[in-house]
């Protein structure tokens, strides 16, 4: 099984990643499988640029580091999109990825070319917050949703952790940890049937 995560954090060991990783790491420990790691803070990714090049082929015609992460997400068996939420909605470096997700969207919209529909894919989003809003995360979903829509991924659900600001946050809240490790055993369980 390949896993690959997309961490949206331009903090390096934030909240995001500490909860993507023992996400992951108990997903892992329960089924089996390789975890790949994409740090979009350090990509070169450029925005969508709204050539509508991608409506004829399929495929962006910006050529950087986004072409690379493409052939990723049609090879991944689970897709975790991790971030913070900035202003009740994801952080400019996924947001900034996502954008780009137009030339798929194209591939399966425009040029009806749906791709691994018949696999039983899965993608899942985990977005920590520092402060406790009651629509929190709701901007941030309804991206993700759309996000794996058009990357033919069947959307599983999501973990939204409040509360957490400073670095360690997450790790230093027992019951947020146990929060991420149940989440994995439900997604775990998915796969072991």
């Amino acid at each position: 099984m390949k896993i690959l995560v997309f961490l949206g954090s331009p903090r390096k060991n934030g909240n995001s990643e500490s909860v993507a990783a023992t996400v992951v790491d108990q997903l892992i420990s329960r089924i089996g499988g390789e975890a790949e790691y994409v740090r979009l803070g350090t990509e070169e990714i450029s925005p969508c640029i709204a050539c509508g090049g991608c409506e004829k082929t399929g495929e962006c015609v910006v050529k950087d580091d986004m072409i690379e992460q493409y052939a990723k997400i049609d090879e991944a068996d689970v897709i975790f999109l991790a971030a913070p939420t900035y202003f009740y909605g994801l952080s400019a470096q996924i947001k900034g990825f996502i954008d780009r997700i137009q030339a798929r969207w194209s591939r399966k919209y425009l040029l009806r070319n749906a791709f691994r529909k018949e696999d039983t894919r899965k993608g899942y989003l985990i977005c920590t917050a520092a402060t406790q809003g009651k629509k929190l995360f709701d901007g941030s979903v309804l991206v993700a949703k759309s996000f794996f829509d058009a990357v033919d991924v069947d959307y599983g659900g999501s973990l939204l952790i409040r509360g957490v600001d400073e670095r360690g946050a997450f790790r230093n809240t027992p019951a947020e940890v146990e929060k991420a490790t149940l989440f994995a055993h439900e997604i775990a369980a998915l796969f072991e049937n």
